[in-house]
């Protein structure tokens, strides 16, 4: 399934919100990730060797949408950037170890979003994925 295939399956309100935060993620990722969909998310990752490496994800879910931003699991300067930054703006961060719910884009701090997203490219991604094993 492509991704817009994947898009006009969700209901007008879920995709429009999906497409905003789609738009950030694309917008900010590094060069050298792949965006495809896996079930029912948006993934941008990488391939090491011949397995995907997941580095965001855009899931639609029965209750909600989630972001997945794997480099905050890993990275606990960047998982603060990312607590700071919805403090800051005055956002509720409902968050996993890597995941954050929401219903709707403007529940976000899309511009901190934006930097955790360009914060790592796909080189050290990669890096990081072989000594995580």
């Amino acid at each position: 399934m492509t991704v817009s295939e994947f898009l006009a399956t969700l209901p007008e309100e879920r995709r429009r919100e999906v497409k905003r935060v789609r738009d950030v993620v694309k917008r900010h990722l590094p060069k050298g990730f792949e965006e495809s969909v896996s079930g029912k998310m948006i993934v941008y990752q990488v391939m090491v060797g011949k397995r995907p490496v997941w580095y965001a994800a855009i899931a639609s879910q029965k209750t909600g949408i989630s972001l997945h931003l794997m480099p905050v699991y890993w990275n606990r300067t960047l998982a603060s950037r990312l607590k700071e930054g919805f403090k800051a703006a005055g956002k509720k961060l409902d968050m996993g170890k890597a995941c954050i719910r929401f219903k709707k884009a403007q529940d976000l701090d899309l511009d901190v979003i934006g930097e955790i997203v360009g914060s790592v490219t796909a080189e050290r991604w990669i890096e990081i994925a072989d000594k995580k094993g």
